[in-house]
């Protein structure tokens, strides 16, 4: 297990960076980085890959929110995809290194890494070795994390040494609609943790009074939560995470 810097623990973790679409900072985006760093916050990014294996900060597996696009953001290829402009904004979608650059290790970096098949299955290596590329020479506070555990393990192979997370919530149905419930049942349990040398979980702030999360805390992996949207749900969420993961307000 590689330990969690203290610098995830000290802060709070702008979620998708600091965004906010009146001003034009739209999620995930350069200027909601920009926004981020200035204001001393950590940054928490998603990476999907682009139908030429490349490591795009981009949330959605389907590009029709946030770019009016139709279609899957894998069946389009790194270059065309950083010709689309952000809704709302003036960026275009980020790859990871443009971001790492951007970055320059000013602030904590939680990447999550997302799943590629909807279904948290096995069929992992392709992204996880675009970021593993990305990351190779940058000497800045990073941290990884992922729903699906087998990517989580396909990390740590590749890249033992950045401490690595799991992303983890109580699995609802209707939260999780292309999960067979079996594998809700499954992961709702956090069976991974150990298993995939995760120092930490990253879980929804609504299902932090599980006793699963407060067995993993008293074993050692730090808390942290997602993604709240008052003061007053921080508040309520620290009471158990030793950090939280927000968007929405001033934290």
């Amino acid at each position: 297990m590689t330990p969690l810097p203290r610098a995830f623990l000290d802060r709070p973790i702008a979620h998708r960076a600091l965004h906010d679409r009146a001003a034009g900072r739209i999620e995930n985006s350069p200027a909601a980085i920009r926004a981020a760093i200035a204001a001393g916050y950590g940054i928490e990014i998603d990476i999907q890959r682009s139908a030429d294996g490349q490591a795009m900060v981009f949330h959605d597996y389907d590009l029709q929110r946030l770019t009016g696009t139709r279609g899957a953001i894998q069946q389009h290829s790194a270059k065309a995809l950083r010709g689309l402009t952000l809704t709302g904004g003036n960026d275009t979608i980020p790859t990871l290194p443009e971001v790492l650059a951007l970055v320059g290790g000013a602030v904590p970096l939680l990447i999550e890494v997302k799943d590629q098949d909807g279904a948290m299955g096995p069929g992992v290596g392709p992204l996880e070795d675009a970021v593993a590329a990305a990351l190779d020479g940058y000497d800045g506070p990073v941290a990884l994390m992922s729903f699906n555990p087998h990517s989580v393990a396909a990390l740590a192979d590749r890249m033992p040494q950045h401490p690595r997370g799991l992303t983890t919530c109580a699995y609802a149905a209707e939260d999780h609609p292309t999960l067979p419930a079996a594998t809700r049942d499954a992961l709702r349990g956090i069976p991974d943790a150990h298993r995939t040398g995760a120092s930490f979980i990253s879980h929804d702030h609504r299902d932090l009074s599980s006793p699963r999360v407060a067995a993993l805390k008293a074993q050692g992996l730090a808390v942290l939560c997602w993604t709240v949207r008052s003061p007053e749900e921080e508040a309520s969420a620290r009471r158990i995470a030793q950090n939280v993961t927000f968007e929405g307000y001033t934290a």
